[in-house]
């Protein structure tokens, strides 16, 4: 009986640690990710923005200018850039968020210090559902996981920043007119 017992206990006990066993891990990647939809969409911008690549997306954007601005103008684009988003596609993003049914995410796909992560939004409307994919681009800062770019409709948004805005104002009168309309656009109501 003791034979016994000791079997079952064994038994009993790889049955529960299973199923920790088998259970996903936490994707890190993804989770950058997760945080800033869930801190957009419950109007935590500040902590939303903490998980964004200021840099990269400073890099992406002004493309060569980036090396030839300053420490303090590089920073200060950072800081208007992303006043900026907070300002403008946040609310924008909350406005579809008010139906949300749910959001799928695909496990990350990393390779060296970049990633994506795929994720399908489903949006709830009266007489539909409606589905956006979205794809999402990190990379890798020090030891964090920061998103970059969110694809949309096969749409980079910053490559349609970088294109319509900043590139056009960079060519007319360099890195100070890019930062003082920044200054101006952030500063309207």
């Amino acid at each position: 009986m003791n034979a016994r017992f000791r079997t079952l206990s064994l038994l009993a006990a790889l049955c529960l640690a299973v199923p920790a066993l088998a259970a996903p891990k936490e994707d890190a990647v993804a989770k950058p990710v997760k945080t800033v939809v869930q801190s957009v969409r419950y109007e935590r911008d500040a902590a939303a923005l903490k998980h964004f690549g200021g840099e990269e997306q400073g890099k992406f954007l002004l493309g060569d200018s980036w090396d030839k601005g300053t420490d303090a103008q590089r920073k200060e684009f950072v800081s208007l850039f992303q006043g900026l988003f907070a300002k403008l596609a946040f609310p924008r993003v909350r406005e579809n968020f008010k139906n949300l049914d749910s959001i799928t995410y695909e496990p990350s796909q990393v390779q060296g210090n970049e990633a994506t992560v795929d994720s399908t939004v489903f949006i709830k409307h009266p007489l539909k559902t409606q589905e956006m994919k979205l794809k999402y681009r990190l990379v890798k800062e020090a030891s964090a996981w920061k998103v970059v770019d969110v694809t949309v409709l096969g749409s980079s948004m910053l490559q349609d920043i970088r294109d319509t805005q900043v590139q056009p104002l960079l060519q007319q009168g360099g890195w100070d007119l890019l930062l003082g309309r920044m200054r101006q656009e952030l500063a309207k109501k």
